[in-house]
């Protein structure tokens, strides 16, 4: 996809003596320039989409010189990268109900993100052949700091989104798949780099928001609301500018989930409490089944409050030293409730009851309550070149801390203060180091670069240390004694080297390979007063990368492209789990790592003032790391293993543009079909042919903004994703009640209005027609915004 940040400014071509450069028009010219600008400009970004200067669009097409906008970040993605990226600039999503920083994502073509409410911790991304559980086969960067929480591969370990807040965000890259050789195995499913902005001159800016949505299931029907209000102050000084920003948000969910139990076939006993308010459904299997109240993470209240500080210094014109600090501290509360209540009118929390004349045993811990505190600290530096041909270099260092981390959660529902456990995850966190080198040749006069080069090393070591106490106050009480605890650290090292070479004015081939050397080590598992350590382990791969694409036409672009990469193990997935006996279970610390094949091929389009791609794509993953039930052993173990192999081939068709059809009128579709099975699965045979856990069939996105004026503009959006299952051998036929996995058309829509140039208003509606939808959770029901800024 091409920047969009420069087609927002009304250029139209013109011919002159250095060939085709970019003039400044009022909005009016389009219709009369469009013959211009889509044979001309457009195809400038074709060979390599989401980047607006590329040296093989250079090779061969004439010169455009642009002047962008003076406040847009540099270009993260790589002018030569051999992948599909599909880009969003600040200019599209400003007019979509964003709250959090993944919402930008929200439209994204064959892309989902698993945000059950607003302020959800576990964002995971799903894309093509990964679900929304594999977190570790996602990448997220915030202007090269890794954000991607690679401790663990599940809902508890997402992208950590809340260190950029969407007003300082510039635009974001997503590129599919792992052909790259600049990125780590974890690309598997898809990296997504997100360009924050800096200013050049003194600004300031304030921004509230307020949403409400009403929810109704079950036993729960009411009103669920949250704000939001941000700031953000920042100026260039000379060579030094800053960009300082605060954020704090308060919400609270709607249920997250229920407690159920299967409808019991024992008639009640006499000693039992006869209660009344349970309600029954048919779960997931299509098993009759009782609940009975909110439990778990129930209604989740959560409070977030973030800070951050970036400063750059540019020592010369080509030369600049960066500089970045966030802060994230959040608290929550997971609130709980019966909805049985006795012949008194009191609610039952737990033990044997008589329901419609049947015995049911409710866990002493089926409605207890949580609550807890995380702090969480980022520190970034970098130092770059920014050479527009020759060398070029970059080394950019992150840590990131996890200061103060307590979960607490109660040992039973009954209210009060009463024993529980207290789990401690401070100190986890991880450090990463980015070496990189660049060559970018001049053009020659027959139209061709020579090679262009990439070099570099990274470095990334993660570190996870939980213990767990048990306490008298389950909500405020002191640790007594000790319960359990696990530790463990991972670490990285990596070369790689990428070559672009066009070797004819339409051919260009882009290859690379990636040599990543890990280690595990330090793991343990631990009770009162015993510790049981693992073995050090480690493993050695190649990942070789290549592509070659063809400009057909002006216009038109195809390219196949091949990868193989090596997702290795998390330190959770190795080391977490416990002990029984002089055994450590529910672990796995002989993990092999994913072994994955990747092939795709696109086709580019630029036509109607947007850009088309059509991708074909297969991903063969070997050794897939799950977590699934062993059957082929007694007793049944289930933990994280290796599944044989799974393979992922489908179909994507997006498209992306300004001023479609009538002047105004901006839109992004796609259309996505993915077929996702396993083919081989020793370990659980009965799941072989079944689809893969939560890959939809297909998914389709839809936004249309028409901006009436320059102060007015409507979004009008949907989303849509397919048929697709909660469970390996796909036993969940029912699919549209909690516990399962719907399929779901969403449409949303905002109006904004500028009433001055410094000023602006919202009112936006997500989930339009309050469809009530499941991904194992209840989703949110029908949510309006309002929302306020000012700028100076």
């Amino acid at each position: 996809m091409f920047n969009f940040a420069l087609r927002r400014l009304p250029f139209c071509a013109r011919r002159g003596a250095r060939g085709f450069s970019l003039q400044p028009l009022p909005r009016p010219f389009f219709p009369a320039c469009l013959p211009a600008i889509v044979p001309v400009f457009v195809p400038a970004f074709i060979a390599s989409p989401a980047h607006a200067q590329s040296a093989s669009a250079e090779a061969a097409l004439p010169t455009i010189s642009v002047s962008a906008n003076a406040t847009a970040a540099p270009r993260a993605v790589d002018p030569n990268l051999p992948a599909s990226v599909e880009t969003v600039t600040r200019e599209q999503f400003e007019n979509w109900n964003v709250v959090n920083t993944e919402d930008v994502l929200k439209y994204m073509p064959n892309l989902a993100v698993r945000k059950r409410f607003i302020g959800d911790l576990n964002s995971i991304i799903a894309v093509r052949g990964t679900s929304n559980s594999q977190s570790a086969r996602g990448l997220v960067y915030a202007d090269g700091l890794l954000l991607s929480n690679l401790l663990g591969n599940n809902f508890s370990f997402p992208p950590r989104w809340s260190m950029v807040f969407p007003d300082e965000i510039q635009q974001v890259d997503v590129i599919y798949g792992p052909f790259s050789a600049l990125y780590p195995g974890n690309s598997l499913g898809a990296t997504v780099l997100i360009s924050t902005r800096m200013p050049k001159q003194f600004e300031a800016t304030a921004d509230v928001k307020a949403f409400t949505q009403h929810f109704s299931l079950f036993g729960v029907n009411q009103n669920f609301n949250g704000s939001e209000a941000s700031a953000t102050l920042g100026d260039r000084i000379g060579k030094f500018s800053y960009l300082l920003g605060v954020n704090h948000l308060e919400n609270t969910s709607q249920p997250l989930q229920f407690a159920t139990l299967a409808k019991s076939g024992t008639p009640a006993k006499a000693g039992d409490t006869p209660v009344t308010g349970a309600y029954f459904y048919n779960n997931q299997t299509n098993t009759p089944t009782a609940v009975l109240g909110v439990n778990s993470e129930g209604i989740e209240h959560t409070v977030q409050d973030q800070f951050k500080l970036k400063m750059q210094y540019d020592f010369t014109p080509t030369l600049q030293a960066g500089f970045t600090l966030g802060y994230w501290h959040q608290t929550y509360n997971s609130q709980t409730s019966s909805f049985l209540r006795d012949t008194n009118g009191n609610p039952v929390y737990s033990g044997k009851v008589a329901i419609d004349g049947y015995e049911y045993t409710i866990p002493a811990a089926a409605f207890a309550p949580s609550l807890g505190h995380s702090e969480n600290w980022l520190y970034g530096v970098s130092l770059k070149t920014r050479n527009a041909t020759g060398w070029n270099g970059e080394a950019i260092a992150s840590y990131y801390d996890v200061g103060n981390s307590v979960a607490r959660t109660a040992n039973s529902g009954a209210p009060g203060n009463g024993p529980g456990t207290v789990i401690f995850g401070d100190g986890a966190g991880w450090k990463t180091l980015d070496l990189r080198s660049t060559y970018t040749p001049e053009t020659n006069q027959a139209g061709l670069t020579n090679h262009a080069l990439s070099f570099g090393y990274h470095y990334d070591n993660y570190f996870l240390d939980n213990e767990s106490y048990n306490t008298l106050n389950w909500r405020d009480g002191a640790a007594t004694s000790f319960a359990n605890a696990f530790a463990g650290k991972t670490q990285t090292q990596a070369l790689y080297a990428q070559d672009a070479w066009r070797f004819l004015p339409r051919w260009k081939l882009v290859y690379g390979v990636r040599y990543e050397d890990w280690q595990a080590y330090g793991g343990s598992q631990s009770l009162a007063g015993t510790t049981l350590p693992y073995s050090d382990v480690s493993q050695q791969h190649f990942s070789p990368k290549a592509s070659l694409s063809f400009d057909v036409t002006d216009d038109l672009t195809l390219r196949a492209s091949i990868g193989r990469a090596y997702r290795f193990p998390t330190v959770s997935e190795l080391f977490q789990g416990q002990i029984n006996g002089s055994s450590i279970i529910n672990n796995n610390p002989n993990l092999k790592p994913e072994d994955d094949l990747s092939k795709e091929l696109t086709a580019e389009w630029a036509h109607w003032n947007g850009v088309f791609r059509f991708s074909l794509f297969q991903d063969d993953v070997k050794n897939t790391i799950f977590s699934q039930t062993d059957t082929t052993v007694i007793p049944n173990v289930t933990n994280f293993q290796n599944i044989g192999k799974v393979r992922s081939r489908g179909v994507e068709t997006s498209y992306s543009g300004q001023d479609v059809l009538v002047r105004g009128l901006d839109l992004l579709a796609s259309v996505a079909y993915t077929q996702s099975k396993i083919i081989a699965n020793a370990q659980n045979p009965a799941t072989v042919g079944k689809y893969f856990y939560r890959i939809p069939l297909w998914r389709a996105d839809l936004a249309a903004t028409y901006h009436f004026d320059e102060r007015a503009a409507l979004t009008l959006a949907a989303r849509y994703s397919g048929r697709q299952y909660n469970t390996l051998t796909n036993t969940d036929t029912n699919p549209d009640v909690f516990g399962g996995t719907s399929s779901y058309t969403v449409a949303d829509a905002k109006f904004t209005y500028k009433p001055t140039k410094l000023s602006e208003i919202g009112i936006g509606v997500d989930n339009l027609f309050d469809a009530r939808y499941f991904v194992y959770h209840p989703y949110p029901g029908r949510t309006f915004y309002v929302e306020a800024k000012l700028r100076m």
